[in-house]
Parts: structure tokens; sequence; C-alpha cells
């Protein structure tokens, strides 16, 4: 019983916040850059030294780059927003009342808004005293998954009563979502006009360096395009999307191998990006808009994007099957 005069308690709940990179507030200048000095002061994103890495950033990128990306985010900005914004809010939405009535689940942005810090507080005081942590980039990558967690522990550092914590492992091979992306990709090639020549699997690209300093998101990519391609029943052709500044990244890179397929005899192509949970800017400007451009001026005749899982019915079922496991001796069977 709560005694006369204490402060309200809230019934035992149990939180789910699924977690994505981010985005600005609107396509313009402005919130672009406010957008891009909180994602490239991130050490784990840009692992040069400070000393040396800020003034190239405040002096040059965030004076050049901001108007090119709002142009960018402007072709593919709708009505709910940015398109991962609102993606991630439909899963999550969809995600609503799929582990019982105990269960909140809710979304965040690892840069931009809502913020990580700010969610998980209001997970708490809706009285979430265990909460999953869901990342949802299949393919683990410190520059990805590792600042999404270091965002959250960060946050709880600064509470005196904090929940318990659990975090959605990477599912790059997880039977789950390999079927789900199978079944996605094979539903969209068959209803094609066209046949594709190769089917090209496009990953965001690191620096060559993250593998070399021992971080597994390229050997999880390559296992990712393995298995669908054993799933679909023929293989793919891997590239890696989304270069940025002079060091060396994973190769071969996608840009460069839509403009040479043509001359290999490869004329008609679907492209898929089993890296990303959620269609964003990376998949709807740079490889359904830019890529296309690049790959018809090169020669090709046939192109097409084919949609990430985002919040379709076996999108959510696999998210459904994958969270639900994690959650497991938390919750009582449903």
């Amino acid at each position: 019983m709560i005694p006369a005069g204490h402060p309200p308690v809230a019934r035992p709940r149990i939180g789910v916040l699924l977690i994505n990179l981010g985005t600005p507030d609107a396509p313009d200048a402005r919130s672009v850059k406010r957008y891009l000095a909180e994602f490239l002061s991130d050490r784990r994103v840009v692992e040069i030294p400070q000393l040396a890495w800020q003034p190239i950033l405040r002096g040059i990128i965030l004076n050049t780059r901001p108007k090119k990306s709002a142009h960018a985010y402007q072709q593919v900005w709708g009505e709910g927003g940015s398109p991962l914004a609102a993606v991630t809010r439909a899963q999550a939405l969809a995600l609503k009342d799929a582990f019982g009535d105990g269960v909140t689940v809710d979304w965040a942005m690892r840069y931009g808004n809502p913020a990580i810090g700010d969610r998980l507080r209001a997970l708490k005081e809706a009285g979430c005293e265990r909460i999953l942590l869901a990342p949802l980039y299949p393919q683990y990558c410190a520059a990805t998954t590792a600042t999404a967690n270091d965002k959250a522990f960060a946050a709880l550092a600064a509470m005196r009563w904090q929940p318990a914590l659990r975090t959605l492992p990477p599912y790059h091979d997880d039977p789950a979502y390999i079927d789900a992306l199978a079944a996605s990709v094979a539903a969209q090639v068959a209803a094609l006009d066209f046949e594709p020549d190769t089917i090209l699997a496009s990953f965001h690209g690191m620096p060559q360096r993250t593998l070399e300093l021992g971080d597994p998101y390229h050997c999880h990519c390559r296992k990712t395009a393995r298995l669908l391609g054993e799933r679909l029943g023929r293989p793919l052709t891997v590239a890696f999307q989304s270069r940025f500044g002079r060091a060396k990244w994973l190769e071969p890179a996608t840009d460069t191998t839509l403009e040479a397929l043509p001359a290999q005899g490869v004329r008609k192509v679907a492209i898929v990006a089993p890296g990303f949970s959620a269609d964003c800017l990376e998949t709807l400007e740079e490889l359904a808009i830019r890529g296309r451009e690049s790959f018809v001026a090169a020669g090709g005749t046939h192109f097409a994007y084919l949609p990430c899982l985002n919040d379709t019915p076996v999108g959510i079922d696999m998210l459904r099957t994958i969270l639900g496991r994690e959650l497991e001796g938390w919750r009582a069977p449903l």
C-alpha cells in the first residue's frame, strides 16, 4: 500500500525503443547544418582526432555541404516529414499492441529528434522499469549500433533510478530477417515488367580502416547477401554506397558498379538495400534517383529500386519475431 503523500508510482511496464540513425527537422540548409554538426561530431562516426577534424568540419564541410544535402532531402521529403522518421514512426505504431498490454513501443533517433535520452526518460516516467533498446541495424557497426547504445547509456548515467536494459543484437543472419528479405525481394521482382540481369545489394559504406580495426560490419553485409542470394536461388552483386572524404572505403562502390555494369552486358538491374530497415535519403535519393541516372547514362535500359521492408506486413512480422525473442523472460507469453 502506498503511504499518504507519496509521489505517484506508475504501474510497472516494459518498454521497447526502436532506434534509427536520424534526420534533420526540415529539408532546409539551416536544419541540415544542425543535423550534420551533431552527426559528424560523433567520434564513433569520424575516428579522426577532434583537434584535426573539427576545424575541417566547422570551417569547410558545414559551410558547403548543408545546401547540397538540403536539396537532396527536398527530393524525398513527404507529408510525414523525413522518410526515415515517417517509417520508423509507422513501425512503432504497427508494433503498438504486438507484445501485450504491459509493453510500450516507442521510437527515437540517434541524431536529431525525437532524441534517445528524451524517449528513455519518457518511458521511465511511464513506468517502464525494463527497456529493450532496438537499434534497427541488421549488420553491426560501431558507427551505427554502438553509438546508439552509447547515447542510451549516457542518458541512463544521469538517472537516479535506472531501468534494467537489454540491447537488440545484430540480426544480419537471423532466419526471420533473411526470410522476410527474400519474400519482399521475390515479390517485388515478380511484379516488375522486366527480368533483371542482376540484383545489386547495396550496403552503406564504411572506411576500410573499420574492417582492419576489427569491426564486423563488412562480414555481416557479405553474409546477409550470401544468405539472401541462396534463398532467392541466384547470387547477388554486392556494393557499398555513400563514400565520404578521401580515405579508402569498402569496395566495390555502388556508383562505380552501376556505371560499369552496362559495359559488362548487364543492362537490366534491380537494386535492394538490405542494410537499411527503413527507406531514407540514402535509398530514395542516392539509389532510386541518382543511381538510376548513372546506370541509364552508362547504357542501362531497365532499372528498379526495390523498397526496404519498412512497415510492410512482412517487415512488421519480422520485427515482432526478433523483438519478441529478446523480451522473453520479461513478459508473460502471449
